[in-house]
């Protein structure tokens, strides 16, 4: 599992409602560095600090930097010198450098070894990086396609070797010229020597230009294999406690397998992952512009890594509002632990009906009925939740939910699978879920289905991803949260994947087979045949050959052996100390019961989109392989917790957030939802025609009989102008984005003149029409109506102002109801959940 930064687990269990920091409090960072050469050197930077009460260990975090009056000294300037706020290797050594601001004085250590030594730039690792800093290899330059000005370059300096051969082969060699530095073309166009449309890009009184010619003129040695090899980068701080105005700034050192730590801070590339937080500039200097949880992707060389700026809302809350607050398991302890670092007041909890509706819609897709609202009622006030949760959970109507949700995933759709396949797929899935099976089991049985199409419904993930590559994309978007599509072409240009894992990853599914449909087109029954062969490799097109197999971040298996690669590859996925697996699957379930993930989108799992609230997945995810990935157990503990259970009305300190969890965030229904609450409201049902798949001739089915609930369906291949409308899931790419919940003046014309809702308003034999034939009085059929759709009965004033509704039609009392049932169906209350 990946285990969050301790310093940043610590600062938001810190107890603090603002940061004081008094003025002799500063801090130098880094604290203690080694200079590694002739040319070693080390960005350093002086920050206040602030101590951190009841908090184990953890003393002296940093907040702003201070840019100004600072006098730095050096106690050897025969091993290092102080240039602005660079400290520069002078010779072997040990030194203390010393900062003083005012009365404050703060010191690092520092060691210079190898100065001696003969210093060498490398290709791989100092010319590529030069060129990645002045954006000469990126997309919109030479790491294009075609490249401009027929100079290519591989994006992110991906592939230094064919990068060599470019800039010391092509164009006659004019790129570089080893007599002449000067006159090279790598030097002489970005220093304008030279016209060059990139415009000005390299000074020639920069080190950058200085690393270039002097790599030329040294010979212009290329890659090797023998070269030192980046293993990770790290940042410092890796965690700062700031205020909105506040500046600060990122350092960065590169970790080499020879164990130098090299600062490459002016290499590195910077970017915000919520600028409404923090911004952050080319060279790493940061200001805070709002409040939350910020954080900075730092991308050098093929890696990545998070600085993580926590900034605290302006609020002042006492301390005794988190103690007093009510706590049922580990998601309010840690949750109350941000809302208290972040100065945000937690709303209280919301009062019984709300939940009733709000825990029924999200754990099984519909509304609770009148019967089942006087069950809950007649419990006992200390546990009717309790109860009330465990009857959602052991529901058919939960099989049901919860069997559309994962074919949302799995993509179970009729436009690209044939009707028998299809029905297959749906119901292999629904019995999954009817058996409560583990989600580590169904992922496996997934990835290592074979057998025919009719009998085997897990075959049929093979069937919509055909080839190496879609398997494996689908399989990482679907149960690892991980989008490599990227790295098909070239190392991914932001994230850790290289081309070399996509295509080792991808050659575990190089072997699966598959033999036609069969059957009758016409009527849709073909059968296809997975299978797997013993023999067969994928061609990585960079390379020419074959990329071991091997699953990302995994050792690569035997080209030779014949055994099922799946089997492999789905023990490492599913393996409870795989980093993404658990998280994955936890950050869905999520979702679904808080409207967002703890990292949103809810399948972008990547390193540069941090979780809401790291601590929180991160346990939640420990939960989930401690439950052996029994879903329903996270459902419940979800469910029960006081964090779920809060009021949706926001408070003067907490309206101005949205992802931290200090009150349930309403929503609108998922469109099949809100269709089915609508027939449940009114007593009526919805038709549904399936779409034949394409070739075929159009046909009429009876997949989907009268009566059949939306969230029922098989897939989504079903003709219905409302789920469309309202966002439904069209199941063509594995992307929950392609569900949208963004309300439009279509929807609400729909809602208002459509052929969805005012049909079944007037259908003779709906919920009005029937307490008009037993003779309920206005006021009554208002409250029916309300409890149906709201679960609650109408306030005085509301039941005031409908039957002066009502009154003014007269003896039209079907009318009247009509749009009484209307006025509330169209409502925020009834459309969304709360």
């Amino acid at each position: 599992m990946i285990i969050p930064n301790r310093l940043h687990l610590l600062l938001l269990a810190a107890v603090i409602s603002q940061i004081a920091v008094a003025a002799n409090e500063i801090a130098v960072l880094p604290k203690s560095f080694t200079l590694s050469g002739s040319e070693g050197r080390q960005q350093l930077m002086v920050v206040h600090v602030s101590d951190l009460v009841n908090v184990p260990d953890i003393v002296n975090v940093p907040a702003a930097i201070i840019d100004d009056n600072v006098q730095w000294t050096s106690s050897d300037p025969d091993v290092v010198t102080i240039d602005d706020t660079v400290a520069i290797a002078t010779g072997n050594g040990t030194s203390t450098i010393t900062a003083r601001v005012g009365d404050a004085v703060s010191t690092t250590e520092v060691t210079v070894n190898g100065f001696d030594e003969l210093h060498q730039w490398s290709f791989r690792n100092d010319v590529q990086s030069v060129l990645s800093r002045l954006g000469c290899n990126t997309g919109a330059c030479h790491g294009a396609l075609a490249g401009k000005g027929g100079f290519r370059l591989s994006l992110r300096g991906y592939d230094s070797q064919s990068d060599f051969v470019s800039i010391t082969r092509e164009a006659k060699g004019r790129r570089v010229e080893l007599s002449d530095p000067g006159r090279s073309l790598l030097v002489a166009k970005p220093s304008g020597a030279l016209p060059h449309k990139g415009g000005l890009r390299l000074d020639t009184e920069s080190r950058d230009y200085r690393v270039l010619s002097t790599w030329i003129a040294a010979g212009a040695r290329g890659p090797s294999d023998d070269d030192v090899r980046l293993e990770r980068i790290t940042v410092t701080p890796a965690a700062s406690m700031l205020r909105p105005g506040d500046r600060t700034r990122v350092l960065v050192n590169a970790h080499y397998n020879d164990d130098r730590i090299v600062d490459v801070t002016h290499w590195a590339v910077f970017s915000a992952t919520d600028e409404a937080i923090v911004t952050v500039d080319d060279n790493g200097v940061v200001d805070v512009v709002g409040s939350g949880e910020g954080a900075v992707l730092v991308w050098f060389g093929s890696k990545v890594a998070l600085a993580r700026m926590t900034v605290p809302y302006p609020h002042e809350i006492a301390s005794e509002v988190y103690t007093a607050a009510p706590t049922r398991n580990f998601i309010d302890e840690l949750t109350l632990a941000q809302l208290k670092t972040l100065n945000l007041r937690p709303s209280p909890r919301c009062d019984d009906e709300t939940f009733l509706r709000r825990a029924t819609l999200d754990t099984i897709g519909r509304l609770p009925s009148l019967s089942e609202r006087q069950i809950y009622l007649a419990d006992s006030a200390v546990d009717r939740r309790d109860r009330l949760i465990e009857r959602l959970l052991c529901s058919d109507d939960y099989v049901d939910y919860w069997t559309y949700r994962w074919c949302d995933i799995l993509l179970v759709n009729g436009t690209r699978l044939r009707p028998a396949a299809v029905k297959t797929y749906y119901q292999w899935i629904r019995s999954q879920v009817q058996q409560n099976k583990p989600w580590d089991q169904i992922v496996r049985e997934i990835l290592t289905a074979s057998g025919l199409s009719n009998e085997n419904g897990a075959t049929n993930f093979y069937a919509l991803h055909q080839t190496p590559e879609e398997m494996t994309e689908n399989a990482c978007q679907a149960f690892l949260g991980l989008s490599i599509g990227c790295a098909k072409c070239h190392n991914h240009p932001l994230e850790k994947w290289s081309n070399d894992q996509y295509y080792g990853m991808a050659n575990l599914f190089a072997r699966v087979r598959a033999k036609g449909w069969g059957g009758d087109s016409r009527n849709g029954d073909g059968i296809r045949t997975l299978y797997v062969a013993t023999s067969g490799d994928l061609i990585q097109p960079n390379r020419g050959k074959p990329q071991p197999p091997a699953p990302l971040d995994a050792p690569p298996l035997d080209f030779d052996d014949p055994s099922d690669r799946r089997a492999v590859l789905a023990d490492w996925l599913t393996d409870p100390s795989n980093p993404y697996f658990a998280r994955s699957i936890t950050n869905r379930v999520w979702a679904n019961f808080f409207g967002r993930g703890l990292v949103e989108q809810v399948d972008d799992l990547r390193l540069s989109n941090p979780a809401s609230n790291e601590p929180l997945l991160a346990a939640s995810a420990h939960y989930v392989v401690a439950a052996e990935f029994d879903l329903k157990k996270l459902m419940r503990v979800i469910l029960q917790s006081e964090t779920y259970q809060r009021s949706s009305v926001a408070l003067a300190e907490n309206e101005l957030e949205q992802k931290y969890l200090s009150r349930y965030y309403p929503r609108r229904l998922m469109a099949e939802v809100m269709l089915d609450a609508i027939d449940q409201t009114l007593e009526t049902s919805s038709k549904f025609d399936q779409v034949a798949f394409p070739g075929a001739d159009k046909q009429k089915t009876d997949f989907y009989p009268a009566g059949t609930r939306a969230i029922e369906l098989y897939d989504s291949a079903v003709a219905s102008y409302f789920l469309d409308t309202f966002g439904r899931n069209p199941r063509e790419i594995t992307c929950e984005c392609e569900r949208s919940s963004e309300q439009s003046m279509v929807q609400v014309l729909h809602l208002s003149n459509g052929e969805t809702l005012n049909p079944k308003l007037q259908q003779a034999n709906n919920r009005i029409a029937k307490l008009i034939a037993d003779g309920k009085s206005p006021s009554e059929m208002i409250e029916t109506l309300f409890l149906a759709g709201l679960s609650r009965p109408p306030s005085l004033e509301e039941r005031e102002r409908l039957m002066k509704v009502v009154d003014e039609y007269g003896d039209d009392l079907s009318t009247a109801m009509q749009d009484v049932a209307w006025s509330m169906l169209t409502s925020t209350e009834f459309t969304f959940n709360h």
